[in-house]
């Protein structure tokens, strides 16, 4: 029998020699005597450790690693394709792209997932010292280890980590469907996300938000870019990608935003109020043409509006989001408007993505409780109770 043995890993093979047991020197593993039929099978003894040790150092250097099965089925002859995760990684990102370019899919999408497939390509490298790996050898341990590297060497926060454990899973279950594994390392990893609340305006903050004079244009027109978000609800792309073709009379006579979502391609048609109606006016005719809102980007917005929450006493860190969540919060939820109603205007397909965004605050209940006791009103008055 022969015996591979690699950093603690081993496996076995039959050599199909055979000899006499009282002539076998388990020690050095060789025939004992001199005569031909010793020599012919130590010579063919020392050519299978040649072979072996040539077969270890070939896998060495073209795989970067080397396993006792590698060596085994080299030395047989088995010739294995294996497909590696990162050429599975990249064939999957290339189909992305073919939809991005046909507008099935948004490139923030495509851009994650490509992003993700050079985490774990860094993360090879830097924890393991190698170039790829085969599917096959991707273990419950390697999900471990991956997602361990995220949290602590890219030190990234628990949902950033867990989305791109998701995008992992979903390239690696794919290449299980089709047939490339039958093991689903992630069978028993949990992959969970943390409730966060990325907060919203009182109408109180919107207000001072509204009223506030800016001397500096830039802060201006950033400030009435996330009011308008505020009064419609639209994303930010949403916004910047706002045309006057978008701009429309409906079927009650009243002008509405009548577009689509750039993320999800869902239709969306918003009624414009007063606010948003001023705020296109303020820029109508001063913006290239079709244009109906200064443009700029995601990246320097959110930057101006830290500027701008300090400027107005606001103790909360704004970003292009917060416009949406307090849309759906303190200009429709809080004011009675119903949240199927605030899901349609959202885009959204489904009412609990929606309540994601829509908070029940305070106001929202005091209100609803004091025409609720309104309605009461005849009945309690039939109680009898002593004072």
């Amino acid at each position: 029998m022969i015996r591979i043995t690699l950093n603690g890993a081993m496996c076995q093979l039959n050599s199909k020699l055979s000899v006499e047991q009282s002539q076998w020197d388990s020690k050095t593993g060789k025939v004992r005597g001199r005569n031909a039929e010793s020599v012919k099978l130590n010579a063919l003894l020392d050519n299978i450790r040649c072979s072996l040790i040539n077969h270890f150092q070939s896998i060495e250097q073209k795989d970067g690693y080397a396993t006792p099965e590698k060596i085994r089925d080299a030395f047989l002859g088995k010739q294995i394709s294996q497909e590696t995760i990162l050429q599975v990684f990249k064939k999957y990102n290339e189909r992305l792209n073919e939809l991005k370019n046909a507008n099935h899919k948004s490139p923030k999408t495509v851009e994650k997932y490509e992003r993700s497939c050079k985490r774990i390509e860094a993360f090879l490298l830097d924890k393991r010292n190698l170039k790829d790996i085969p599917l096959r050898e991707i273990n419950y341990d390697f999900i471990v280890e991956f997602e361990n590297y995220l949290l602590v060497d890219c030190k990234y926060g628990h949902n950033t980590a867990s989305k791109y454990m998701q995008y992992f899973r979903s390239v690696f279950l794919t290449a299980k469907n089709n047939g490339l594994v039958t093991a689903d390392p992630f069978h028993n990893h949990r992959i969970t996300f943390k409730k966060v609340d990325l907060g919203y305006l009182e109408e109180e903050e919107l207000q001072t938000l509204m009223e506030k004079s800016f001397s500096i244009k830039r802060l201006e027109q950033v400030r009435d870019l996330f009011i308008f978000s505020c009064w419609t609800g639209l994303a930010f792309i949403d916004v910047m990608n706002l045309t006057k073709d978008n701009i429309r009379k409906s079927f009650d006579d009243n002008m509405w935003i009548i577009t689509k979502r750039h993320k999800t391609d869902v239709k969306v048609n918003v009624p414009i109020l007063t606010i948003p109606q001023k705020i296109l006016g303020k820029y109508e005719g001063t913006l290239p043409e079709n244009t109906v809102l200064p443009k700029i980007s995601n990246q320097k917005m959110n930057a101006y509006l830290k500027e701008i929450a300090d400027l107005c006493g606001i103790k909360k860190n704004l970003t292009t989001h917060v416009a949406r969540h307090t849309f759906a919060t303190t200009t429709t939820l809080t004011k009675g408007v119903p949240i199927e109603t605030v899901s349609k205007m959202l885009g959204h397909t489904k009412l609990s993505t929606t309540q994601i965004y829509a908070r029940i605050t305070e106001r929202k209940i005091s209100n609803d409780m004091n025409v609720l006791s309104q309605k009461l009103d005849g009945i309690e008055k039939k109680y009898k109770y002593n004072t």
